[in-house]
């Protein structure tokens, strides 16, 4: 006798139908969402932005009214320092570049995000004088965390770091490391002495 899952038999509940766009249900939901995550300013315009559009399908209004309410929100955000552009992006920036995120992906990520490249170049800036060293170290230091974080290269088992050394190349290389960079970080001049 065949036992049936009832868990997938039963009909899914139905999401819940949007409210309607106001100044105060946008607000409710800025602050809801700062609370629980770190944004940018357009990242946070996003996430209301979405809302609006969904609400405005489900009511036949029109979307541009609750953008104009999204962009004052926005705005008067930044203006009391609640959403601060250059603060996310020197946080995200130190947080990816722990996760061993190179620059170029790092860039990459807050651009996509919505930053300005001057907030972009700003933050790397700035990350490189934290650490006192130069662009190049700031490639190498996040070249070591993704190495450590992967157990890549030094941080394999002894006999496994040779017959792995070019597919440990390669994944520094895809994850934007510079061969100069990959080779130093693994150790040896990248003919497979050890």
């Amino acid at each position: 006798m065949m036992s049936r899952n009832l868990r997938y038999a039963e009909p899914m509940s139905k999401p819940r139908p949007p409210k309607r766009i106001s100044k105060t249900s946008l607000e409710n939901a800025a602050l809801f969402y700062l609370e629980r995550f770190s944004a940018s300013a357009e990242g946070l315009r996003r996430v209301l932005m979405r809302r609006v559009e969904r609400a405005a399908r489900v009511f036949g209004d029109d979307p541009a009214d609750g953008a104009v309410l999204v962009d004052d929100l926005v705005r008067r955000y930044q203006a009391s320092g609640l959403l601060d552009d250059q603060r996310y992006a020197e946080g995200k920036s130190r947080s990816l570049l722990r996760r061993g995120c190179s620059p170029r992906a790092i860039r990459q990520d807050l651009a996509r995000r919505g930053l300005e490249a001057s907030v972009i170049d700003e933050a790397l800036q700035g990350l490189a004088a934290d650490l006192a060293e130069d662009a190049v170290t700031l490639d190498r230091a996040a070249a070591e965390a993704f190495v450590r974080r992967r157990r890549l290269g030094p941080h394999r088992p002894p006999d496994l770091r040779a017959q792995n050394r070019d597919r440990d190349m390669a994944a520094l290389g895809r994850a934007g490391f510079s061969w100069e960079i990959a080779r130093a970080v693994l150790g040896g001049t990248g003919d497979g002495d050890e």
